[in-house]
């Protein structure tokens, strides 16, 4: 597992009291969104205007509001590919959560994937 059901819930509480939040879009994000929507410009700062959680294997999704309210496409990505002023309130939880998920995803490559355990079972 991943997340920590308990702490994950609390800090999606508290995101979502929160917004919408600042954030700084990293250039490689950056890159990767405009190859997905060439049609909109890519700015370096957006809005998180809403938070999801996609379980443990995705972890918690941020919605931008890059392109507007009008856009057609949908600009969800996870909250590891953000960086966040240290001045946002959460900051402090954000980067623990972003490091902790990080770490436990690293552990897990090379590991057998889920089909691969099931297998072996």
């Amino acid at each position: 597992m991943i997340d920590d059901p308990r702490k994950t819930d609390l800090l999606m509480e508290r995101l979502k009291e929160s917004l919408p939040i600042p954030v700084n879009i990293t250039s490689y994000l950056a890159r990767e969104l405009a190859k997905a929507t060439p049609d909109i410009t890519i700015p370096g700062q957006c809005n998180v205007t809403d938070f999801f959680y996609s379980g443990d294997m995705g972890g918690i999704l941020c919605a931008l509001d890059i392109g507007g309210p009008d856009t057609k496409s949908a600009h969800i990505v996870s909250i590891t590919h953000l960086t966040f002023n240290r001045n946002v309130p959460l900051a402090h939880e954000i980067a623990a959560y972003q490091r902790h998920r990080n770490k436990k995803l690293k552990q897990q490559q090379g590991a057998p994937s889920f089909s691969q355990a099931q297998w072996r079972a």
